[in-house]
Order: structure tokens, then C-alpha cells, then sequence
């Protein structure tokens, strides 16, 4: 299994578009940076055909250091969570 990094994905718009490589990676920062945002604001993102990125509030729990098995405290976080869209399912299980 190989891993698409970010470089792969703004080459790939480049060949697609036919846009300059600086472009093409101007793009995709200002798509990703679009979304960090609207995260960063408590906002869902959700992408047509894609998906969806939401946000969950995890509360304070205790758990253990497997380890060492010492208790610790989890401290409350904020999340992020993504479910695929349908058509994306369909794409990955045909």
C-alpha cells in the first residue's frame, strides 16, 4: 500500500490542470487551509462526493498507562472525526 502526500496530490493537480506547480500547490494550501478554519471555528466541512469532517467533544476520563500501569487523567479534547460519503464508499468497495 502506498501513501499520497501532499506533494503527490499538487503534482497530480498539476497534470491535471495544466497549471504551474507553484499554483497548483498555492491550491491546495488555500483548500486546506479553508478547512482548518472552519474546524478551528467549530464548523462542519463537508465535501460533495467526498466526505464529511466533523468535530466531537471527548469528555475527561480516567484511564491507565499500559505500561507502567499507573492511573492517569485524560484531559477533554476536541476531535476530528471524518465519515466517507456514499459515493465514496460505493468507489472504494467496487
Amino acid at each position: 500500500m502506498k501513501t499520497i502526500t501532499r506533494a503527490d496530490v499538487a503534482e497530480s493537480i498539476y497534470e491535471e490542470i495544466g497549471l504551474s506547480r507553484k499554483d497548483s500547490n498555492d491550491i491546495l494550501d488555500m483548500m486546506l487551509d479553508e478547512i482548518t478554519q472552519e474546524l478551528a471555528k467549530g464548523n462542519d466541512v463537508k465535501l460533495s462526493s467526498f466526505g464529511t469532517f466533523s468535530l466531537r467533544d471527548k469528555k475527561q476520563r480516567s484511564g491507565r498507562n499500559p505500561k507502567t500501569g499507573v492511573d492517569a487523567v485524560i484531559t477533554p479534547r476536541r476531535v476530528i472525526s471524518f465519515k466517507p460519503s456514499q459515493t465514496m464508499r460505493k468507489q472504494i468497495n467496487a
